[in-house]
């Protein structure tokens, strides 16, 4: 799968060049001449990279990541600005890049500079990443792929699937998910658990051919 990058330059010709040469190298690429939707997409799509100019009309650059930080989005950044004395940079940083190329620039640098951030970002996802048979769960962005597809999940869900992961050799009841998942024990009721189980299960095997998960009667539930 090609990485997807989010590209926001004010400059609709340079946005275009950038994507052009990004494309070029197989990746799918999402342009934007101002910071109006970046966000949403940010919270609603898998994107791998955003690569953000600073002098942007409306909202400055690096005042709009800083705020995407603080707003727990994580997705990693490169300035792409013609703000290129030593302070610019070093508020760049501080306000939430990952790197930092000034103008003008030399376009194969850019090319390589997102490799290597998108290598470095790959590795930390794999290192938080759980599988089970065909599922897997990525801790860092919190997302669901069952035989590579991503599959929507709720919070609520992926804290429920991950719990049987990481006891994938044992039996959880009731008590333990009300806890570990939903945080009280006594507030809840066990049709909570049960109901949630198997809307989870409708969204993991909506054929109905795989029973990850095995009601274990008089206990409670496992992977299988």
């Amino acid at each position: 799968m090609s990485a997807k990058i989010v590209i926001v330059e004010d400059e609709e010709d340079l946005l275009e060049l950038v994507e052009y040469t990004l494309s070029k190298e197989k990746f799918d690429t999402i342009g934007f001449l101002n910071t109006k939707g970046v966000a949403q997409i940010l919270e609603e799509e898998e994107i791998d990279l955003l690569i953000m100019d600073r002098n942007l009309p409306g909202v400055e650059g690096s005042e709009f990541v800083a705020q995407l930080r603080k707003d727990n989005i994580l997705t990693p950044v490169i300035f792409l600005s013609a703000k290129d004395s030593e302070l610019d940079v070093e508020e760049g940083f501080m306000r939430g890049a990952d790197d930092y190329i000034t103008k003008p620039f030399n376009m194969k640098e850019l090319i390589l500079r997102v490799k290597a951030l998108l290598r470095r970002t790959a590795k930390k996802y794999n290192e938080g990443a759980l599988t089970y048979k065909d599922l897997l769960l990525d801790k860092n962005r919190r997302t669901l792929f069952v035989n590579a597809k991503s599959v929507d999940v709720t919070k609520l869900e992926f804290d429920l699937l991950y719990e049987f992961i990481i006891n994938k050799n044992s039996v959880l009841d009731r008590d333990y998910l009300l806890e570990n998942v939903w945080g009280d024990s006594e507030v809840y009721q066990y049709r909570t658990v049960n109901v949630a189980i198997n809307r989870l299960k409708e969204k993991i095997d909506p054929s109905k051919t795989k029973e990850y998960i095995q009601t274990v009667r008089g206990v409670g539930y496992k992977l299988c």
